[in-house]
């Protein structure tokens, strides 16, 4: 999406999703404690580190926001960490990256510095855009971590088979990006979250 129309819609949205974002902080600190917010450095676009947020849906561990990545491990996932992910709840908090003109609401998923390193050429017309909350590679692997936890060796299994995967329908999406696949795109993803 454009910046103008991402900022306009992020700034439409703010007032009905405030409330939303009030409450699940309130649930997580009540629950959990703090912090209620996880935060990791990704890459964006062209290269660029930028501060990803979310709802904290896993049990506190440093080396995970510093670009750690436990492939289909589930082990740490809390019980209302569990359901945030599965309503996309725990994205919310990345409206305030729309805002900061670090994301857009569309776009390829930004990824931790490691897994940009393993295919940096793959990326380069990748990350000509911003990154986004959503995108059809996010609709189409909505059972990532499932399908991991089902390997003997995740990590490799993600390396090699999920994410040349993931960059294929990436470098798709911006040879055709439109507003009318943005659209498209958004309904597909609340198709999944609310009909699956």
């Amino acid at each position: 999406m454009p910046l103008l129309l991402d900022l306009l819609l992020a700034c439409l949205l703010l007032p009905i999703l405030l409330p939303v974002i009030l409450a699940v902080s309130l649930v997580l600190f009540l629950s959990q404690g703090r912090p209620i917010f996880f935060h990791q450095n990704r890459v964006g676009r062209n290269f660029r580190l930028f501060r990803i947020y979310k709802f904290r849906t896993m049990t506190v561990r440093r080396r995970s926001e510093e670009g750690g990545f436990d492939a289909g491990s589930r082990e740490r996932i809390t019980p209302i960490g569990s359901f945030l992910r599965k309503t996309k709840l725990d994205e919310l908090p990345q409206i305030y990256n729309v805002l900061k003109g670090d994301m857009s609401f569309v776009g390829p998923r930004p990824e931790v510095k490691k897994w940009v390193e393993c295919y940096r050429e793959e990326w380069k017309p990748v990350l000509s855009i911003r990154p986004g909350i959503t995108d059809p590679a996010s609709i189409e692997y909505r059972d990532e971590e499932k399908l991991l936890a089902e390997q003997d060796k995740p990590e490799k299994y993600y390396a090699e088979v999920i994410l040349p995967h993931k960059l294929e329908i990436y470098q798709e999406y911006v040879k055709n990006k439109s507003i009318f696949l943005d659209a498209k795109v958004c309904m597909k993803t609340l198709k999944k979250v609310f009909f699956r």
